[in-house]
């Protein structure tokens, strides 16, 4: 697989992966599903796909470049995730609803 197509993977996973971090607190599932409660096997299940994704996206980065170089691409790629995820609830919280598709939506 081409290395430029491996690192958008890990790019996307990363961003999944900050997405579904902050989807596991109480505030940011407020602002993306409303009213709707969130049961503690969900916050359990979304912050071990946000630490699965995340190493995911680690080693795709690793599997490309090399260990110097890949932990750097990957700590850019945390940090534009962030920003991405806060800039996302700060202005279409909703957005973030397709990461948690399997879940019912809300009362709003």
């Amino acid at each position: 697989m081409p290395d430029a197509l491996l690192l958008l993977i890990a790019l996307l996973a990363c961003l999944a992966g900050m997405g579904w971090l902050a989807l596991s607190m109480d505030v940011h599932w407020a602002q993306v599903r409303g009213a709707a409660a969130q049961p503690a096997r969900l916050v359990t299940t979304l912050r071990m796909l946000g630490a699965a994704a995340l190493a995911a996206s680690l080693a795709l980065c690793l599997a490309v470049d090399s260990p110097s170089i890949a932990v750097l691409v990957w700590f850019m790629a945390l940090a534009g995730s962030t920003l991405t995820v806060a800039f996302t609830l700060t202005w279409r919280a909703s957005v973030l609803g397709m990461l948690v598709f399997w879940t019912r939506q809300g009362v709003r």
